[in-house]
Parts: C-alpha cells; sequence; structure tokens
C-alpha cells in the first residue's frame, strides 16, 4: 500500500478541541495527546507561519525559529497553496492585538 495515501479524516478530535475551556486546558490536551517532539514541530511551524505572514525573511526566521530553510519553505507553501485557514486565523489573531 503506498505512504502517502489520504486516510479517511475523523472529526473527534477536532471535537475534543473546540470543547477545550481556556489557554491552559488547551496546552495540557496537546500535552496528553503529542510527543514533546511533535508539540515543538508544531509551536516551530506556527512560529514561522506568523513570521511569514508578517513578511519577515528567511534569515530572520532562521535565527529567531532555528528552523531549518526546507521547514520555512514548506511552512511557505502551505500558506500559499494550503485552504487559506491558517492565514484566516493569524488575521484574527493580529486584529485582537
Amino acid at each position: 500500500m503506498a505512504r502517502n495515501v489520504m486516510k479517511e479524516r475523523k472529526p473527534d478530535m477536532y471535537q475534543a478541541i473546540l470543547e477545550l475551556k481556556d489557554i491552559q486546558e488547551c496546552m495540557d490536551f496537546f500535552e496528553d495527546i503529542c510527543a514533546m517532539t511533535e508539540l515543538q514541530s508544531m509551536e516551530q511551524r506556527f512560529e514561522v507561519a506568523k513570521m511569514l505572514n508578517e513578511k519577515k525573511v528567511y534569515t530572520e526566521i532562521m535565527e529567531k525559529t532555528n528552523a531549518s530553510t526546507a521547514t520555512i519553505s514548506r511552512v511557505n507553501r502551505m500558506l500559499n497553496y494550503g485552504t487559506g485557514c491558517l492565514t484566516s486565523v493569524l488575521n484574527r489573531m493580529k486584529e485582537k492585538e
């Protein structure tokens, strides 16, 4: 079987995320469900996405996040060709600042 065949998405986990009450509960939930390396990778990619959304250059992003150029490029590709949801969320967060 091919490794990159998309499996059926299951909404239960995403529904559980919507039930979280506050930032601490959210952090605890993800700490329970993810390995520390997975959390660190997701947090790093999110920081990269924020900086790309702010039009920061790769060298600055690399300095501040320790992300590789491959990771930055992957996140940039997702921001440009993904669903657009992350960009919408980042913009909403920016509006609240």
